[in-house]
């Protein structure tokens, strides 16, 4: 990877390209990032910039945060995520990284942080299967077996079972990149991307490009 910025999910809307057909877009405050840290493989055991994005009052960070910014030279911000890169050398620190590194037709990977939905049951988290509705029928919405009684007399690690939904870390891959408005530093991508508006998201070059 040789590319990588943080942004703020906007929403979603939809654009047209010059056929008229209408295309389904995720709209990303992406940038401006600043460059906090640098690491080398040859002292850290792998590359990567540290970015951070979006500016707070210097009484928001604590003080080994406010350390880590002054080392760098930098003003604090909310969000700090790394960026494992093949040329760091590339990048100094507080360099400002704006939205205007990608162009249309760029294929990206987004990560972010899906919505939560609460506790949920086995058919709806995992796509189980029902049981009859009728016919005299007294199981409906259960996970089913568990598993075996004697041996192992146990629950095997990993079962797929009724629990918290949601709220992890998400990627999507292969997305392309529709359009770039480094004016308002947006950037629109095609298709869904994980998150709640307002939601921090990572961009970066896509790893498994088809």
């Amino acid at each position: 990877m040789t590319r990588g910025i943080l942004g703020e999910k906007l929403g979603m809307t939809q654009v047209f390209d010059e056929e008229g057909n209408a295309i389904p877009v995720t709209v990303i405050k992406a940038g401006p990032c600043t460059v906090v840290q640098k690491k080398v493989s040859n002292k850290d055991g792998y590359n990567a910039i540290q970015l951070g994005y979006g500016a707070i009052k210097p009484k928001k960070a604590n003080r080994p945060l406010k350390g880590h910014f002054d080392k760098a030279k930098v003003g604090p911000v909310a969000h700090l995520r790394e960026f494992r890169l093949e040329k760091p050398d590339e990048y100094e620190v507080g360099q400002e990284i704006k939205v205007d590194i990608f162009k249309p037709g760029d294929v990206v990977d987004v990560t972010g942080t899906s919505r939560g939905k609460g506790f949920a049951g086995a058919i709806k988290r995992w796509g189980f299967h029902r049981g009859p509705m009728s016919h005299g029928s007294k199981y409906h919405r259960g996970p089913g077996s568990l598993g075996a009684s004697a041996d192992p007399s146990r629950v095997l690690k990993g079962r797929k079972m009724p629990g918290r939904m949601g709220g992890e870390k998400t990627t999507v891959q292969n997305i392309k990149v529709v359009k770039v408005d480094p004016d308002r530093n947006l950037l629109l991508v095609k298709g869904a991307v994980p998150g709640a508006r307002g939601s921090i998201v990572a961009i970066r070059d896509a790893v498994k490009v088809r």
